[in-house]
């Protein structure tokens, strides 16, 4: 695909000014050589080049600074942008709500907890939490830690070992992953989403002593959701665990955003394990893993975060509380947000636009090449639109993309402005 430039009497271009931090590091003309016993080594090299490209021609895409909060309208390099690559699904960065909890939460509490949660850390704040963060997911227990990465990594590593093994949707997310390599389980894939996959690798290798099937719940990158009754019936029928990772269906499955177990009417205790973030739709920091009581005790004496790593601020801790309260109260909120994201996708794929299976506000506008996807996200910028673009090794060579994400405080007018301009750059 070939990137419409504007002429001058159409778009004034603006510079990117995120490569600025680099201080001259990517300049023209900069000799970088590598060896293999250097600490950086020859695999900066594709690393390396492709951001000396994309800072040369004002185009590096990453780590914008932000001049304010974030939101469907932001400030950043000095003047007002549309955002359409926030996690902030449900719009609550920002509502007085949520501030007014954190801020009341440090004239309390203060701003750090001195510890972690093992020993000096845990407030009264943490067990009132995470008792109404087990009551919202339907399970026994609920366990929180300083990110969702973490939460993965501490749940996986707890409880598992190399004579048993995992078995992960090929899309699921790098965190769970790294979660397996930490453990040192045996590492087994099924072909997304499918079912006849999971269970020829399920009758394979069947000398490990305990199986978990881990999948997303809904696909950070391809915007998809998992095929949950399905998993669930498989892991009845073989005898093994399920885990699934909330991480991006929080706030935005199921009526009150419950996630995926809300959206298919699952039992959720037909779940082993729910982990997730409290940064998406949820407007704060941390991660959550969601259990039975048996295994929500082992995990507070066992799960290496929660244990050595600090807890979570009171102010994070006040805002998750204030978010469930208004995801029960308001659950328009949540068909708002599914409404706004039916017309950007129909929109985009009325353009001709390929966004794959996208079905909820993870929207890929995928462009294969890399350099497509940043001079996209360039243009999109000159034209006030600030969109993040993934390549590889977010996803596989060849599906660069786009990520769009809408949340539900864009207007019908936020989200027909960004139509307007993908018409214009479409050839």
């Amino acid at each position: 695909m070939t990137i419409k430039s504007g002429r001058a009497d159409e778009t004034r271009v603006f510079r990117s000014t995120s490569g600025g931090i680099f201080n001259g590091f990517f300049a023209n003309g900069k000799n970088r050589v590598y060896k293999r016993e250097s600490l950086v080594d020859g695999r900066a090299r594709r690393v390396f080049d492709l951001m000396a490209q994309a800072c040369e021609l004002g185009v590096y895409p990453y780590q914008m600074a932000l001049q304010g909060r974030s939101g469907p309208r932001i400030q950043a390099e000095d003047r007002q942008m549309l955002m359409l690559s926030s996690y902030d699904y449900l719009g609550l960065i920002g509502d007085p709500r949520v501030d007014d909890a954190a801020i009341d939460a440090i004239r309390k509490y203060g701003t750090g907890t001195g510890g972690v949660r093992m020993l000096t850390g845990t407030t009264d704040l943490h067990h009132e939490m995470e008792e109404e963060l087990a009551a919202f997911k339907g399970t026994a227990e609920a366990i929180t830690f300083s990110s969702g990465y973490l939460a993965n990594l501490a749940v996986v590593a707890a409880l598992l070992t190399p004579q048993d093994r995992v078995i992960l949707d090929t899309l699921s997310h790098r965190s769970l992953v790294d979660a397996c390599r930490l453990s040192g389980v045996q590492i087994q894939r099924f072909q997304h989403n499918d079912p006849d996959s999971l269970r020829h690798e399920l009758k394979s290798n069947t000398t490990a002593m305990r199986t978990l099937i881990i999948s997303d719940g809904v696909f950070s990158m391809d915007g998809d959701i998992c095929i949950l009754p399905e998993l669930v019936a498989i892991k009845k029928e073989f005898g093994c665990y399920l885990m699934i990772d909330e991480s991006h269906s929080t706030g935005v499955l199921g009526k009150h955003g419950r996630g995926t177990d809300e959206h298919f009417g699952v039992d959720p205790k037909d779940v082993d394990i729910w982990t997730g973030s409290l940064a998406k739709g949820i407007p704060s920091n941390g991660g959550f893993a969601c259990v039975s009581q048996e295994l929500g005790i082992y995990l507070q004496h066992a799960a290496a975060p929660f244990i050595f790593s600090a807890a979570l601020c009171p102010s994070a801790v006040a805002a998750v509380r204030a978010t469930i309260a208004i995801l029960l109260e308001e659950p328009e909120r949540v068909a708002r947000l599914s409404e706004n994201a039916k017309f950007l996708r129909d929109g985009l794929r009325e353009l001709g636009y390929e966004l794959g299976n996208s079905k909820t506000p993870i929207i890929p506008v995928i462009l294969r090449e890399e350099a497509t996807a940043a001079l996209f996200a360039g243009a999109l910028r000159d034209r006030g639109i600030m969109v993040t673009p993934v390549m590889f090794p977010a996803v596989a060579m060849g599906s660069a993309r786009l990520r769009l994400c809408v949340t539900a405080a864009h207007t019908r007018e936020n989200l027909e402005f960004a139509l307007g301009v993908f018409k214009e750059l479409k050839h």
